[in-house]
């Protein structure tokens, strides 16, 4: 059965973005009988509120996007991933890290107009360490990639097809562990969707190159990553992705100004589901979902 998931940040009030990512990932699951799972991503504990996630969790059921398992918070969810990192730890494959993004951003141009740049090693150490207590406590760890041909991961998406990205290239060894003893996103998400049987990822575009890094992940730990899917992105006045910063689009205002149905109608309209724009709920717009019908292009909202 298909397994999905919505796994929000709890670091501001949902946006119109977040919830066109969730209402796609809904429609996908449940256009295919599956189930969806709430998932708060709350790692970072300088920005992560439970209140921010009460009200995340208000605004979906406002908007009748109920999910069948969960709320889980990886804030709770450490000893998974520590047992995992030991793993990694004992293959040879993680390292510590001193260098500050300020240190990475002189080496080298930001790769991606997100700011993301290419690890080139500087702190890649000749020889392994053999457990997760041998690595010092005041440094970033991160994960080695493979070099060569064994850098590249392929992968079909289910939006935007066949995809090949080269881990050595396009990111260099990526961060498992923050400084601070945070657990990186990339290490988490991976645990949490196998442990959680998940098998359908739906998401925003703009996470399309850490698809390659969450795969190789997967495969390293002996598991089997989900199918991604990723939709076009929503983009404001100045053609920027919808963002926390955009006060406009926060659901707090949208709730003032527009029902449920009209916000689920328009988001409909502009994923190609209906012809016209009218008030819709989501079970409404179940039969509707086609994924034939999605635009490939970002989608101007300004």
């Amino acid at each position: 059965m298909v397994r999905g998931r919505f796994a929000p940040s709890p670091t501001g009030r949902m946006h119109l973005g977040n919830v066109w990512a969730a209402l796609l990932s809904w429609l996908s699951v449940r256009s295919q009988g599956g189930s969806w799972l709430l998932r708060i991503e709350d790692n970072d504990p300088q920005r992560s509120r439970q209140a921010w996630a009460d009200l995340l969790m208000q605004d979906l059921e406002w908007l009748g996007l109920t999910w069948d398992d969960g709320p889980f918070y990886q804030s709770a969810r450490s000893a998974f991933y520590e047992a995992y990192l030991e793993r990694l730890v004992g293959q040879g494959l993680v390292y510590p890290c001193y260098c500050t993004r300020a240190d990475i951003l002189a080496t080298q141009a930001p790769h991606e107009s997100d700011g993301r740049v290419v690890y080139k090693g500087t702190c890649r150490p000749k020889d392994s360490f053999a457990t997760l207590d041998a690595l010092p406590s005041d440094a970033a760890l991160r994960m080695r990639v493979p070099t060569g041909a064994q850098s590249l991961i392929g992968f079909e998406d289910g939006h935007y097809g066949c995809q090949t990205v080269n881990l050595e290239q396009a990111c260099g060894d990526f961060i498992v562990r923050r400084k601070d003893g945070a657990w990186a996103y990339q290490l988490a998400v991976v645990v949490d969707d196998a442990l959680m049987g998940v098998n359908e990822v739906v998401r925003g575009r703009d996470l399309l190159l850490s698809s390659p890094q969450q795969i190789y992940l997967a495969r390293t730990l002996g598991f089997v990553a989900p199918r991604f899917s990723h939709v076009p992105l929503l983009l404001n006045e100045a053609g920027q992705r919808l963002s926390k910063r955009d006060r406009s689009t926060h659901m707090e205002a949208l709730r003032r100004q527009y029902t449920a149905n009209e916000i689920l109608g328009r988001l409909a309209f502009w994923a190609g589901l209906t012809d016209r724009v009218q008030a819709l709920s989501a079970e409404e717009l179940i039969p509707l979902f086609d994924w034939n019908k999605i635009p490939r292009e970002d989608i101007s909202v300004g």
